[in-house]
């Protein structure tokens, strides 16, 4: 075997291997969130995996499980956030059912600015296989 033929299947061989970390990565991202008294004005997940630096959104949501208007965030590290908790800024009343979600942190003109309005790409949603990476609770 050629140096180059070498070099090559080296080269391929580590491109399988980060391909398949990044995937399995990605194919373990989730949000753990249960009901909650949001009455203290924040709701918190208790456990977010994120595949990169980015935010917890927490969005209106409804019976259709479509994301609704942005009522606060926080930001999240790439890898196990534990005990993450958001400020709610506006007020929402038991019964009302909230979409916890993994944003990005890509796209936008700053770093460590939430920048996200609904439906934008700046600090969008992250999905896994066409799917948000998410979970929804009941406010108490």
């Amino acid at each position: 075997m050629t140096k180059l033929t070498s070099f090559i299947t080296a080269t391929i061989a580590s491109a399988t291997i980060a391909t398949g970390a990044f995937a399995a990565a990605h194919a373990s991202l989730g949000v753990t969130a249960s009901d909650q008294d949001v009455s203290g004005g924040t709701v918190t997940a208790t456990e977010i995996t994120a595949g990169e630096n980015g935010w917890l959104v927490v969005h209106r949501t409804d019976d259709t499980m479509k994301p609704g208007p942005v009522v606060g965030y926080a930001p999240i590290k790439e890898g196990m956030n534990m005990d993450v908790t958001a400020i709610l800024t506006e007020e929402v009343a038991s019964g009302d059912k909230l979409m916890l979600m993994v944003h990005s942190e890509a796209g936008g003109m700053k770093t460590g600015v939430f920048e996200y309005t609904l439906g934008a790409k700046e600090d969008g949603p992250i999905k896994v296989d066409d799917k948000l990476v998410m979970s929804v609770i009941s406010a108490q």
